[in-house]
């Protein structure tokens, strides 16, 4: 009885067992080698850990009002260590023979400790703290090649966006603890069942859903997330997968201050449906591989803040959960993709019909409401429906040529929507314990977006040449990043701004001169 007193007050083991990972480098001559051996001792107790704590279920936090747990917070610290262990023996291999291991490993270990604080924090100083921690252990590995000026770039303008998420979210905590007199999460839970918001609580919720924006890589903010496509992928992986998702969780975190928050849900809205439609209008046009991902994490990151916008805390954390998952896997085996992708590129896939493009919605649409009435009525409002069979839709697209038969790709795409909207509804039960709070008029416009999206989508593969100009927009971004870099570039600090021109001029002439020669 003692033990499992004991192990289920364990939480703070991974933030401690990763601390002294980040150690190792510093109070340690071990060899490279041996660097590594250590942190993935570490990390497998970290994991270890966490796995305890979260088959205990405890909700007794190791320093209540400061430190504490939350179910959701259990789940994401063993899926944030699992994905760091991978990572870690990932990049052990990936950086063999590469100089300043030393350092990637003490940052890589950082990035996790600051990653653990944060789940567990259950007050304002801590939470902030957690997360300025977790940039700047990030910006270490984002700049693991400082001869490129543009990981530099984007790590600056990262740094920018980080240090006014910083100032909001001081702005969120001075005016939630003038409201109730303490900075602890639970007295703020409290003085919001009793007394119910006050205009210090909705200036808090706002500067906290301003800070999440920013932190997050939402626009019009997001150009460092495709820029940072110059760092080494593991830490790729570990960004897309572990880290930008940070923004969902301190959302659902605060569900109970965003629920009553009309003015913070209304930005959130408006910035994560215009993130959707804008980013997922580019990722159809870009080529190159890790640029795509980056993009796509763009848009999922707009979708589940769209969810936390619309009251759909629940379908936010599963989507957290996957989305860390898929990104993880996909930078991980970027190689194999970029293979696949070549090889694709030597086959023309021919363009679906109209007519499977109009009728695909249709078709699952009726396909998610019969299974969502059948197997558990009322999971979700009907909206939802809507938005999940605009995202199933495409699968049953129907094309003409050799090699497809449309009524063996009909019902793959059938069998495949089924089995998502199962998985979705499955999900949906885990004690989480997590309370939905569903806006119709917020669902609506997510509605509308996803339906914007899904015409952009049909007419781009039906009529792919007569929207040759918007292609050139969207393949730009929409010139979104533009303004951003200029004020990143006018405030960047005068001896590095020119050095990188003359690296990026060194690094392009000899190319110039061969192709002179040539």
């Amino acid at each position: 009885m003692t033990t499992l007193h004991f192990l289920s007050h364990t939480a703070w083991l991974c933030p401690a067992l990763m601390l002294l990972a980040a150690m190792l480098p510093v109070c340690s001559g071990a060899s490279q080698a041996g660097l590594w051996r250590g942190f993935q001792a570490m990390s497998a107790l970290a994991l270890l850990a966490a796995l305890v704590n979260l088959a205990l279920g405890s909700q007794a936090g190791p320093w209540p009002g400061v430190l504490g747990v939350s179910t959701l917070g259990l789940v994401l610290a063993v899926l944030v260590q699992a994905l760091g262990t991978v990572i870690g023996s990932f990049s052990a291999r990936y950086l063999q023979g590469e100089a300043g291991q030393r350092q990637y490993v003490a940052a890589l270990a950082g990035v996790l400790t600051a990653v653990h604080l944060l789940l567990l924090a259950d007050h304002w100083l801590v939470l902030i703290a957690a997360w300025a921690l977790v940039g700047l252990a990030l910006e270490k590995l984002l700049c693991f090649y400082p001869e490129r000026p543009f990981a530099r770039l984007a790590a600056y303008k990262k740094r920018i966006a980080d240090r006014l998420a910083d100032l909001l979210l001081l702005a969120a905590a001075w005016l939630a603890w003038s409201a109730v007199g303490s900075a602890s999460f639970p007295a703020l839970w409290a003085h919001l069942a009793q007394h119910g918001m006050s205009p210090a609580l909705q200036g808090s919720a706002l500067c906290l859903t301003l800070a999440v924006i920013l932190r997050t890589a939402l626009l019009p903010v997001h150009g460092w997330l495709i820029q940072v496509m110059e760092a080494p992928t593991p830490v790729s992986a570990l960004l897309h997968a572990g880290v930008v998702n940070l923004g969902g969780f301190v959302l659902v975190r605060f569900a109970p201050l965003l629920e009553q928050a009309f003015v913070a849900r209304s930005v959130l809205l408006v910035v994560s449906a215009a993130t959707v439609l804008l980013a997922g209008l580019v990722m159809l046009t870009r080529i190159s591989i890790k640029v795509k991902l980056a993009w796509s994490t763009v848009a999922q990151m707009g979708f589940m803040l769209l969810e936390c916008a619309a009251g759909l805390y629940l379908f936010a954390a599963l989507h957290l959960i996957g989305h860390s998952l898929y990104k993880a896997h996909a930078f991980l085996s970027a190689s194999s993709v970029v293979r696949e992708a070549r090889l694709q590129a030597l086959y023309v896939a021919p363009s679906p019909s109209v007519a499977s493009v109009v009728a695909a919605p249709l078709l699952s649409g009726g396909l998610v409401l019969a299974l969502h009435q059948a197997a558990a009525p009322g999971a979700w409002p009907w909206w939802w429906s809507g938005v999940l069979a605009l995202a199933w839709a495409p699968l049953l697209w129907l094309r003409a040529g050799p090699g497809h038969w449309p009524l063996r790709t009909l019902t793959l795409g059938l069998a495949a929507s089924a089995g998502l909207t199962l998985a979705a509804l499955a999900a949906h039960h885990l004690p989480l314990q997590i309370i939905d709070a569903p806006r119709s008029g917020f669902g609506a416009l997510a509605l509308a977006t996803m339906l914007v999206l899904y015409v952009c989508m049909g007419l781009l593969q039906l009529h792919p040449q007569a929207m040759a100009a918007w292609r050139r927009r969207s393949y730009a971004g929409f010139y979104l990043d533009e303004a951003y870099t200029r004020l990143a570039l006018s405030l960047w600090p005068a001896d590095w701004a020119p050095r990188a021109r003359r690296e990026a001029t060194t690094q392009a002439a000899p190319t110039l001169l061969s192709d002179a020669q040539r």
